[in-house]
This record gives structure tokens, sequence and C-alpha cells, in this order.
């Protein structure tokens, strides 16, 4: 075994690479050695406060390799209260490069694992398995925090020699599942399995998925694509198991949505760099959807700062109901008001759960879209139209539509095109929902809010209005209040209703 230091990293780094602030590092190198056996490197280093966003410590790979197996450990030092300490993530880049987009990518655990490996044959979750061939490779340290007193590194790099065996074809999940023709279908978009920082396998979550009553998931694992190809067991006729990634970048999460199975998209930027909508356009060209999560979360590089207008639907609702997500609905809420103000297109909302490991619900939220198959391409269609709304869980039914004076009908994510005086009646039937209040949002504000429903959990409400009195109108069912006047955690909420003819 051999170790290496490395200088820290702020005027002695060696140059800028990428978008998002960067240092490339000396390079780490390895003699050829007979088959079978394995070299050893390790490296140290310190990286200091302010610290650049990525940090690539490049590895000399001989030919002749057929595993590289990389371990990690940096220090915890105490800090003050309110201020961050260290955390270290890591993955990896091929002899390709590290380029921004490129082809080199070959995995990403973020700070989940402290070792991992990659062969042709196998890698670990996380990471892609292919061949591993001589070059230049780039081990990417994303500093996510740094302590006052610097963060503290060693990496150990080991290379073992020898015939490399086949990489497997990949076979990911079908397309379509078993569905119920035109009709209400419930999912997960947002989920995370081990192949991140999630602790459960793709098998398990389909379990807890079919148990909560879902008929679609979509794999959203933090900034890889390696278990799309791990999901073909795990869907079946009654569940379509939908492909995807959560971009996590350090200015706000993405969950791209139903993408081409092996698609990547990269996240090593912040909004300042002007790169997020050039990925955005790569998402919608995977055939997937763009969807901003979590907006308002308070953890470090979770609150959205891109903007929505590269949005094709955003996450209102991030697992159990927080005070974030009730900034996020109100935020959204505002966004139906600009653009009926505007005349520009609206973005829908949706939820999902988050969830990464026990005791976290899948389904809790869950976006029922009605669709007109059970397929990638209509949910997708069902989502982008707004014809979904929201629920706790599937025990939760809602349903949204409003009528005009000649029989004019519209409902979730839809428009009635009246005349603005004319009288429209809405009406929202709900079940399972006992001891829940339904309130109607419009641009206004809230105008109506019903009795709470009886304990069966069932009841119909009706309201009367304009659309030159309400541009749109959207349902929310309400659990009882619990902190003075603060409403209610949701049972569920809708899309709007539009009213008019514009």
């Amino acid at each position: 075994m051999c170790e290496e230091h490395q200088a820290g990293v702020g005027r002695r780094a060696v140059f800028l690479t990428g978008a998002a602030a960067a240092v490339t590092l000396g390079s780490v190198s390895f003699a050829s050695a007979a088959e079978g056996r394995s070299r050893t490197r390790t490296v140290r280093g310190t990286l200091e406060p302010g610290a650049p966003d990525f940090v690539y410590v490049p590895v000399e790979v001989p030919h002749g390799v057929r595993e590289i197996r990389v371990a990690y450990t940096y220090d915890r030092p105490q800090v003050p209260a309110g201020t961050a300490g260290n955390a270290l993530d890591i993955g990896v880049f091929d002899e390709r490069g590290t380029g921004l987009g490129g082809e080199g990518f070959r995995g990403w655990s973020g700070g989940a694992r402290t070792e991992f490996f990659l062969r042709a044959d196998e890698a670990t979750p996380g990471y892609l398995p292919g061949p591993v061939r001589a070059g230049t490779w780039h081990i990417a340290l994303g500093p996510y925090t740094v302590a006052p007193q610097g963060l503290s590194y060693e990496i150990t790099v080991t290379l073992t020699f020898g015939e490399q065996s086949r990489t497997p074809r990949p076979v990911y999940p079908p397309e379509r599942a078993k569905g119920r023709g035109r009709d209400w279908y419930r999912g997960d978009c947002h989920l995370h399995s081990w192949h991140s920082d999630g602790r459960r396998t793709p098998e398990e979550i389909a379990a807890l998925a079919r148990a909560a009553g879902l008929d679609f998931v979509n794999s959203s694992d933090h900034n890889t694509h390696s278990a799309h190809a791990h999901w073909a067991e795990a869907a079946g006729d009654d569940l379509l198991v939908l492909l995807g990634e959560e971009v996590t970048t350090r200015n706000g999460h993405v969950v791209a949505l139903g993408t081409d199975p092996g698609t990547f998209v990269d996240w090593r930027y912040r909004a300042r760099d002007n790169r997020f909508g050039r990925f955005a356009r790569q998402i919608r060209r995977a055939g997937g959807l763009v969807v901003p999560a979590h907006p308002h979360a308070a953890c470090i590089g979770c609150n959205w700062k891109f903007g929505f207008g590269e949005a094709d639907a955003v996450e209102v609702w991030n697992g159990p109901w927080t005070p974030d997500d009730e900034v996020a609905l109100a935020d959204w809420d505002g966004t139906l008001v600009a653009s009926v103000r505007d005349g520009r297109d609206w973005i829908p909302a949706m939820g999902s759960s988050d969830a990464h490991r026990d005791p976290d619900t899948v389904g809790l939220p869950q976006t029922v879209v009605l669709a007109d198959d059970l397929s990638r391409r209509a949910v997708l269609d069902g989502i982008r139209a707004g014809r979904c709304y929201v629920a706790e869980s599937a025990a939760v039914s809602l349903a949204l539509s409003a009528s005009g004076p000649r029989g004019e009908h519209a409902g979730i994510g839809e428009r009635l095109r009246v005349a603005d005086d004319s009288p429209v009646t809405v009406r929202v039937e709900v079940t399972g929902a006992p001891g829940c209040t339904v309130r109607l949002v419009t641009d206004q504000g809230v105008l109506h809010t019903s009795a709470p429903l009886p304990a069966s959990g069932e009841g119909a409400v009706e309201w009367r209005t304009t659309p030159a009195y309400a541009a749109y109108v959207r349902a929310e069912v309400r659990h009882a209040a619990v902190a003075g006047p603060l409403p209610g955690s949701l049972a569920a909420f809708t899309n709007p209703v539009f009213l008019g003819r514009r």
C-alpha cells in the first residue's frame, strides 16, 4: 500500500472545471500487476470552509484491471449549535471524463455509503457495472457542508487485476401494465431505494406500493439511474414502474419523472450557472416530466431557486403534511393567479411520499391521475394536463366538477367555457375523510368551507358562482385544526377547474 497527501483545496487548487465551482487535484497512479493481484493507494487531504461544490481526484488506471474499489472516511468535529458540520458525498467518473452531462458518469452514492466497487458484471447499488478501461478515472467528492475547522478526508483506492467478465444487458420494466381503461390511477412518483440513500430494495418498495393501493411508482434515486435495470422483476401487470431520477443540485431538487430507461441527468450546477434549462430539456427529450420537488423544504440545498419556467408540474405535498408544504401550496396557488392574470399556461400540482426507509410510508401522499390507460405515456399525459388530485391514502377519494346553465361540464384540470356572467355550479364529492371539512379555493382565496363530514367520511358539497367572481376553483379536504387559527393538515386537494372562456 502506498500513501499520498493532497494539498488543501483553496489557492492550491490545480484548475477549475465544469459548471459549478470545482477543482481537480493531482492524480493517483498505479503500476500494473499480475492477474489476481491487487494494488492499493491511499490519499489524504483537507477541504477548507468555502470549498468548491465538487473536487475531483484523478486515478490513473492501467490496462488489465477487472475491479475498482473505493473506500473513504472524513472527520466530523464538534461544531457550535446552528453551524453545519462536515458532510462529504462521493461518486466516480470513468476515463470518458467529468464533462457536464457527458458519458463518463459511473455512479454516485452521496453520503449514503463509505465504500463502493465497480466491475464489468456487477457494481455497488448507485453505481453502473461495465468495462473497467484504462485511462484517467475521477473520484468525485462533493463537500455538502464543511465545518469551520475544515474537512479532512482519506480515500483508499484498490485495483484488482485480471480478466473482465461480460457486462449483462440491462432489462427494464415494461411501459404498460394491465389497467382499467380510462380511469383514476394512484401513484407515488418520488421514492428512494438502496441505490441512493434509501434502505429498501425495489422489490420491497413494490410490495409496499401494492399494499398502499398504488397502480404506479416512479424510481427517483438521487443523482443516479443505476436502479433502472433492477425494477423489472418488481413490476407486473398490477404495478406500472416509471423510471427517473431525483436531480439533487445545490439550489434545489427536481424529479425527472418517467424518462427513457437509462437516462442520466446531471446535477452539478447552481441556479447562477444558467444550466438548468439544458437539463430540463434533456428530461423532456427523454419523454419525462420536469417536477421541482419539495420547493420550500428547509434542508440545505433543498429550497428551489431555479424558478418554474421549465416545470411541467410541481411537488406541492411531500411526505407527511408539514409547514413547508403549507407554504408550497400557497406559493403554487399564487402561480395559478399569475397564469390567469397573464393568460399563460398553468403548472399542475402533485404530491409524493419521498419515502426512504422505515417508518416512511409509501403512498403518503399519492397522486391520483385520470389516464386513458395504465401506461407510461397515458399517466404522464394526465399529470401534464393537470387531470389529477393528491390524497393522503387510497382510502380518500375526491371528485370536483363545474357545470354551466346549458349542460356544459368540466372536471379537474379542465376549463368550463361559459360567459363571465353565467351561473356555475361547483360540486365536490368526498369519501374516506371522516370529520374533515371541504374548502373551495379561488383566485380570491377560500370562499366556502363546509361543515365537518360525518363519521362515514362521505359527503357532497355544492357551491354557486360565476366566472366573473372566480377565475378558477379548486378543492381542499382538511383535517380538524389543532393550533389556533391555522388550518388543519390536508387529507386531499385537487388541481383547479378554470372558469370562463379565456
